[in-house]
């Protein structure tokens, strides 16, 4: 049996051992889902973020290089979390299946397999940013049920003892000699000589007789007649063959009991855990729906007639909330309940700590602006910006309050390091928050509370600033220190500690590799220059002269604004290429630049072919 063992199931002979191969693989997916479905069950009682697909999926985030997060940003988009989840569920079912393979030659080797996966996972849950030593728990019980599973359904894998010969037969299925079958001429052969009855060749105890040779061919001729009772008896040594064969089969009604069970109570267990996490979230989602927000004291001006020009391509002057940007770390869209909230400001030059819950923001002056985001891994010309109506209270208050200075008034804090309650770290210069813009702590987006996706229940917003430096989603601490003292999140990684959002300019339409007629054909798009506005969008065609496109009406320095060039298209290929200039007087480089560290750099260009 040992030496069976030691041949791989897929290498066997037959369909026995392909079956067998499969079922190994079976036998480790099968694993894998128990794992999964624990482990969900456990997370569902620590937090949904422990879960081990969200803690691997966070932690190869965040060990991901920028190129590879630019590249997976602009080649996925907002789908950049799908694509991960599902790259991870690859992996395990891969490893699964290797893991299955492994079990039915070393069943305690799979199972150990199983177990260091496991605790890769809970590594990578405990270690994360915000992560606690209770998150190394659902990867942990989940490892230890796939492991004693895999054991259970690897040994249903393992093949039997060969078969002991019947009685009578030899290991070959011939008969013995002292079953009494050797035929009449042995029992003509009894008493035969002095070596006395049942001693067909003679001898006896005093030595061997001797046979006359004559008498030896006519015993074996008058055994003669016995052959066909010997070929009569070929089935039985088939069957026994056969029965040798089968040592190497499995016990495959025990393994279809065994795997069918397991799945199903890892099914109730999955299901089980996705209705206690649902539970959980609903009391998230019910305060939410619970928020009705105060009337600002300060609210935005009405958008301007004609800051919309309404051309066909270009997006709305306002972005809906579902059609807003959203590139983040978290697997797990955070659910935070609002009633629970709180927010903590504290650090180096606070002199009166202060802590708010969501109801204290909403008691305070509310201020309505409308502003544009950027994120920085917006490649020229790309969909990474939008704009919105943010309702909120000005963090410059709330600095102040605790008793916070800017450095240029002899503050001794530089940076502002924000926290999230996914572990999430965002540094924004301290000076830029209360120069004087409307830096907020947003709790409303376009009249409605902040979606869950976009930082429920708070986040921040700065004008002028990309993303990475400014908008933390999600928000429960502020806390105040140097540049020098700390580094957050993405500067940790290759990204510059402040970076002002540059001025940038796309077209809309024509679309790339459009194909219009000849004739009038209108060239449009936005361009933003956050909290210095722009002044002036020029298009030119093949290199050729820059023309000044008509700008929509501007709702404020803060906002894109929408432009328009009427161009007289003629037949045959052409580039288009847009810049803008602000009001600072700074007109946007030609010079292309990546994304990294602090932002792309280029004229955006579409080729078109008019017909």
């Amino acid at each position: 049996m040992s030496r069976d063992r030691e041949v791989p199931p897929e290498r066997e002979a037959g369909p026995s051992g392909r079956a067998r191969a499969a079922f190994a693989v079976l036998s480790g997916l099968i694993a894998a889902f128990a794992a999964l479905c624990v482990a969900g069950l456990v997370a569902a009682a620590v937090r949904p973020e422990a879960g081990p697909v969200a803690a691997v999926g966070g932690a190869a985030i965040d060990r991901t290089p920028p190129a590879v997060k630019d590249f997976a940003v602009r080649n996925f988009g907002t789908d950049d979390k799908l694509v991960l989840r599902l790259g991870i569920l690859v992996l395990l079912a891969l490893f699964a299946m290797a893991v299955g393979l492994l079990a039915v030659r070393h069943r305690i080797g799979g199972s150990a397999a199983v177990l260091a996966f496991g605790v890769v996972g809970a590594v990578a849950a405990a270690g994360r940013p915000e992560g606690r030593a209770t998150d190394a728990l659902p990867s942990a019980v989940g490892a230890l049920v796939a492991a004693g599973l895999l054991y259970v359904l690897s040994g249903r894998l393992t093949p039997g003892a060969a078969p002991s010969p019947a009685a009578g037969e030899t290991a070959s299925g011939a008969p013995s000699p002292a079953s009494g079958e050797a035929g009449d001429g042995a029992k003509d052969t009894e008493g035969a000589g002095d070596g006395g009855p049942g001693r067909p060749w003679g001898g006896g105890p005093a030595g061997p007789v001797a046979l006359d040779r004559r008498a030896d061919c006519q015993t074996l001729d008058r055994r003669a007649p016995d052959r066909p009772a010997l070929d009569r008896r070929a089935p039985d040594r088939q069957g026994l063959d056969q029965r040798a064969f089968d040592h190497r089969a499995f016990d495959r009604r025990g393994f279809v009991l065994a795997a069918t069970a397991a799945v199903a109570a890892s099914a109730g267990a999955g299901l089980l855990g996705s209705r206690l996490t649902a539970s959980q979230l609903a009391g998230a989602s019910a305060s939410r729906r619970g928020i009705t927000l105060p009337a600002p004291v300060s609210p935005a001006p009405p958008v301007p007639q004609g800051a919309d020009l309404g051309i066909r391509g270009v997006g709305s002057f306002v972005t809906p909330a579902k059609d807003f940007y959203r590139v983040d770390t978290a697997l797990v869209v955070p659910r935070v309940d609002a009633d629970r909230w709180r927010l903590r400001i504290h650090g180096a030059g606070v002199t009166r700590p202060v802590t708010l819950g969501f109801r204290d923001l909403l008691r305070r002056e509310l201020v309505e602006r409308d502003i544009t985001l950027t994120c920085v891994s917006n490649e020229v010309g790309g969909p990474y910006a939008g704009n919105a109506r943010w309702i909120g209270v000005r963090l410059a208050d709330l600095l102040r309050e605790a008793g916070v200075e800017p450095p240029s008034r002899g503050g001794t804090a530089d940076q502002i390091v924000a926290r999230s309650v996914d572990g999430m770290t965002i540094g924004t210069p301290v000076e830029t928050v209360m120069d004087g813009r409307d830096a907020l702590l947003a709790v409303g987006m376009n009249g409605e509370p902040l979606p869950f996706e976009h930082g429920f229940p708070v986040r921040m917003v700065v004008p002028g600033l990309y993303g990475y430096v400014s908008a933390c989603k999600w928000i429960q601490d502020i806390e105040l220190t140097t540049f020098d003292a700390y580094d957050a999140y993405w500067v940790k990684r290759s990204w510059a500690r402040e970076a002002p959002v540059k001025t940038a300019s796309r077209i809309d339409t024509p679309r790339p590799f459009a194909t219009p007629a000849a004739g009038t054909v209108p060239v449009a798009g936005v361009a933003w220059a956050q909290h210095r506005g722009i002044a002036r969008v020029e298009v030119r065609v093949d290199g050729g002269p820059w023309h000044t496109a008509r700008l929509g009406a501007e709702a404020g320095r803060d906002t894109w604004r929408q432009w328009v060039w009427e161009w007289p298209a003629t037949r045959g290929h052409h580039t288009l290429e847009v810049r803008a200039t602000d009001r600072t007087g700074a007109t946007q480089t030609g010079e292309r630049a990546g994304t990294v560290p602090d932002g792309a750099t280029g004229w955006h260009s579409v080729v078109i072919d008019v017909s």
